[in-house]
């Protein structure tokens, strides 16, 4: 499989109902980016964190995007599974976002994810931005609900264990439950680097809608 290399990216804004969202879903792509990048300006958003939660979800974005130079973060304290029932609030928030960024590269929940929070912030996030590269990450949940994603991001085994590690070290309100265990996100990896033929055997997944390849400029 030929991969598409995107550069010159300058801003993207990563998307996360809850505290470890962002991480599980597309943790690795974003340190992959900032090591390309570190000039990218990333807008990193959490809707759902609250006390201890709140905390891991700063610290864990301190670590993701260290190096990054210019680097928002925004955590909102909405209720933990009830997003739907408060979605005209959380509606206005992603009214503020469009007024504070354009994003060339959006990281969202998939829309077809059979959480109900994690679903709101994918239909939201297309409802909003009209005009701008979507990806939808996928998150390993007891609900299954995993289809086959259509693209790639390749990753090496150094960046592997640097996501896994930040996600078992920061998330210690996450470490009681089953799934939350290192063995589950890399074999997540695992698979998707299998379907991609990725060269080093590692890759998040993502559901891309549409996109737009456009010309180059000749050198």
């Amino acid at each position: 499989m030929r991969a598409l290399r995107i550069d010159g990216l300058r801003q993207v804004l990563c998307l996360g109902a809850h505290s470890d969202d962002i991480e599980i879903g597309a943790g690795g792509t974003v340190l992959t980016l900032l090591a390309a990048q570190p000039d990218v300006e990333i807008h990193w958003v959490v809707f759902s964190a609250t006390g201890a939660r709140a905390d891991e979800a700063r610290e864990s974005a301190k670590r993701f995007l260290h190096g990054c130079e210019r680097a928002h973060v925004t955590t909102f304290d909405f209720r933990d599974g009830f997003f739907p029932y408060f979605g005209a609030q959380v509606k206005e928030q992603f009214e503020a976002l469009k007024s504070t960024c354009s994003p060339d590269l959006i990281l969202t929940h998939h829309r077809a994810d059979l959480h109900q929070d994690h679903r709101l912030i994918g239909e939201l996030t297309w409802n909003t931005f009209r005009d701008h590269l979507i990806l939808e990450y996928e998150i390993p949940k007891y609900d299954g609900g995993l289809p086959p994603p259509n693209f790639y991001v390749t990753l090496d085994s150094d960046t592997v264990r640097r996501k896994i590690d930040i996600l078992m070290d920061v998330f210690a309100t996450q470490r009681s439950k089953r799934w939350f265990v290192r063995e589950n996100f890399e074999a997540l990896l695992r698979l998707r680097g299998l379907e991609s033929n990725a060269e080093h055997g590692f890759a998040e997944g993502f559901h891309c809608a549409k996109a737009r390849l456009a010309p180059g400029v000749r050198r």
